[in-house]
């Protein structure tokens, strides 16, 4: 017998590919596997610390050399100063950070405005802090939304707005500050996605109340496994922050509130410490790439539609994501010839399992869907070269000359 809370919760889209992967012996595309081995100071530092019996729990808001090397990068590369001991928390995966997050500021039966598409998390996280969602769809060319209907969401039960840097890109947040602001509802920012991002020049993650980031693997930092960092500038979210991630525990023996365990294990730590060094070249690769995709593919239009880009906004390309005409054909005559061709998703939140007991139904988000059906992601990762770029543009473009007819 398992609450009503979680009855509709179903497995996360990234374990069901594993496990389907698994069942059938297939290779997996899915997650990005790399395929070559991690960078020897990196395993050298992994043995150094085992070695020096660094094999005990972190200290519980995070290894202190991580977050003063995030600290310190915020304020070398986004003039933003930050004390690692009262604005960074780390914890050991996104889910978790944005959970903590959401157990701070929410209520039962409050409401949370979430943007979708989105990470598939927030619904179940606003429902595990008692909430309930309510959704605003993103709409083409740029992943924007209509601020009228972002002000029609708002009720007097709504406690918080949750806006998404989708994909590495910015979020209308010159759209969304008014509108919390008028109703003096907090912004948590998911920047999981998002690390490096701006808008004129200002850094995601400094616009609201709090924002999370990830470390998993596949984003452009990591830490070899999951992990995500809160930031926040209220002392207030802070110490509660801490203490929900360490058990509720304000000393060792003293309990002050209901809390769990999210802390990040020191192996982890000593892996982004290294790697946070690297991220600025590792995103200006990814955009550099993006760059090259766009200039081959925007002569495809109007059969392929690249997002719009905006001088002021600073994406970094954690996917590289556009519409495309015949969308499934593509994606199979890609992986066809070798190309790592995804959907990011291909089924919106509520039409999921777990999202009926939300009560919405085909049709209320029509956006949502009619992206779902059409959106592709290619890859642009910092391990691209240049000869890689300009295949994929050659066989999408190869696709729609001689592929589309047959």
């Amino acid at each position: 017998m398992i609450s009503k809370r979680v009855q509709g919760f179903t497995e996360s889209v990234i374990r069901e590919m594993t496990r389907v992967n698994a069942q059938h012996g297939g290779i997996n595309l899915a997650q990005g596997m790399p395929n070559f081995p991690p960078p020897r100071e990196l395993v050298e530092a992994a043995h150094r610390a085992l070695d020096g019996d660094f094999h005990q729990y972190a200290i519980t808001w995070g290894a202190p050399s991580l977050r003063r090397g995030i600290a310190d990068k915020y304020r070398r590369f986004y003039g933003m100063e930050l004390d690692p001991d009262q604005h960074v928390t780390v914890c050991c995966g996104s889910t978790e950070t944005m959970l903590a997050t959401l157990l701070a500021v929410l209520n039962p039966g409050d409401e949370v405005i979430i943007f979708e598409p989105f990470y598939e998390n927030y619904g179940p996280g606003c429902i595990i802090a008692g909430a309930e969602p309510v959704f605003v769809p993103l709409e083409p060319p740029d992943f924007s939304f209509d601020p009228d209907r972002l002000a029609r969401a708002v009720s007097p039960r709504t406690r918080a707005i949750m806006p998404v840097h989708y994909a590495g890109q910015p979020a209308k947040m010159g759209a969304i500050l008014p509108i919390a602001a008028a109703h003096g509802l907090p912004v948590v920012e998911d920047a999981c996605q998002a690390i490096g991002a701006a808008i004129d020049g200002r850094l995601v993650s400094s616009f609201g109340v709090a924002a999370g980031f990830s470390l998993h693997p596949l984003k452009n930092l990591n830490v070899w496994g999951d992990g995500g960092v809160i930031v926040t500038g209220s002392e207030e979210m802070d110490a509660t922050l801490r203490l929900l991630r360490n058990h509720g525990l304000r000393n060792r023996d003293e309990v002050e509130i209901f809390g769990y365990n999210s802390r990040l294990d020191t192996l982890h730590a000593i892996v982004g410490n290294h790697l946070i060094t690297e991220v600025e070249a590792i995103t200006a690769a990814r955009i550099r790439n993006a760059r090259a995709l766009d200039a081959g593919l925007l002569p495809l239009a109007p059969r392929v539609r690249i997002p719009a880009r905006h001088a002021h906004e600073r994406h970094v390309f954690h996917l590289y994501m556009f519409e495309a005409d015949d969308r499934d054909r593509l994606r199979a005559y890609l992986v066809e010839r070798g190309v790592e061709a995804k959907i990011h998703y291909p089924v919106p939140l509520h039409l999921q399992p777990a999202g009926r007991r939300l009560g919405y139904r085909e049709g209320d988000f029509p956006e949502a869907e009619r992206q779902a059906k059409r959106i592709i992601t290619l890859p642009v990762h910092q391990h691209l070269s240049q000869d890689q770029v300009d295949y994929m543009v050659e066989v999408v473009t190869d696709f729609y000359g001689k592929g589309a007819r047959r």
